[in-house]
Parts: structure tokens; C-alpha cells; sequence
């Protein structure tokens, strides 16, 4: 139930979404947390762990030489290496990357946490069995 001054509203336990009006945009928005996540938190040329306040972001082709800031530019670094590898390219400073810088793969509603438990008057629209189950591409 939702109070107002003068009524009580009962509320759905469930909502079901018949049609988007815009479909979700299709591309995943370059972010610093993003590319932590996506290099787990991790420097891309060294491959040591670290806390992300210990990585910086590093363009793999620097700026001034044409780089653009894209997920495929974009790595993290520990100050060390970023220091090592300077305004080069990896090569120019005998450095090599873990694995090639890529764009995420899109997931629509990949922030939305599903619970564990569910409510019986769900069961008319998800399958109890359905709860379990991976999610995959």
C-alpha cells in the first residue's frame, strides 16, 4: 500500500513491461570505472593487480600522435608503467599489452540486480525454474 493525505493505493507486486517506447541505446558508455572494470582492475602491461586509486588511464596510442579516447585506446596502467611508457607507443618503450584494449560487450539491463528470492504471485509470468539459471549472451 502507498498513503496519500486522504487515500490508501494498493501497488502491483508486478509490472509487466508490454513495449518500449525507445529501445535502449546499443553502445556502452566509455568511463573510467568502466575500464577498471573491464581490465580488472589489472595494468594492462605489466598484469599486476592493483587498488584503483593506484591506476591510471593510459591511450596505448598517445593523443598528440592521434590517439582518441575510445575502448580501444584506452587501458588502465600503474603509475610505474604509465610513467615507463611515457608520450610512446608500447613498442617505442619495449613494452607489450596483456591483451588488446575492446569495447565491452553490450548487455541491456546489465545493471539491474535480480533477487535470489521471489514471490509466488510472480510465478504467473517467470518460471520458479528460471531463477536459477545463468544469464548468457
Amino acid at each position: 500500500m502507498m498513503h496519500t493525505i486522504s487515500r490508501r493505493i494498493r501497488i502491483p507486486s508486478v509490472i509487466m513491461l508490454l513495449f518500449f517506447d525507445k529501445l535502449p541505446r546499443r553502445e556502452t558508455k566509455l568511463t573510467r570505472r568502466g575500464v577498471f572494470e573491464r581490465d580488472k582492475n589489472r595494468c594492462q602491461y605489466c598484469g599486476k593487480m592493483f587498488h584503483r586509486d593506484s591506476l591510471n588511464l593510459d591511450h596505448v596510442l598517445p593523443k598528440d600522435k592521434g590517439g582518441r579516447t575510445t575502448w580501444e585506446n584506452v587501458v588502465c596502467s600503474c603509475v610505474p608503467c604509465n610513467t615507463r611508457k611515457g608520450n610512446r607507443l608500447p613498442h617505442e618503450a619495449r613494452m607489450q599489452l596483456t591483451r588488446k584494449p575492446e569495447c565491452p560487450k553490450w548487455l541491456p539491463f546489465n545493471s539491474v540486480l535480480f533477487p535470489t528470492e521471489h514471490h509466488e504471485s510472480w510465478e504467473h509470468f517467470v518460471n520458479p525454474t528460471d531463477w536459477n539459471v545463468g544469464l548468457s549472451d
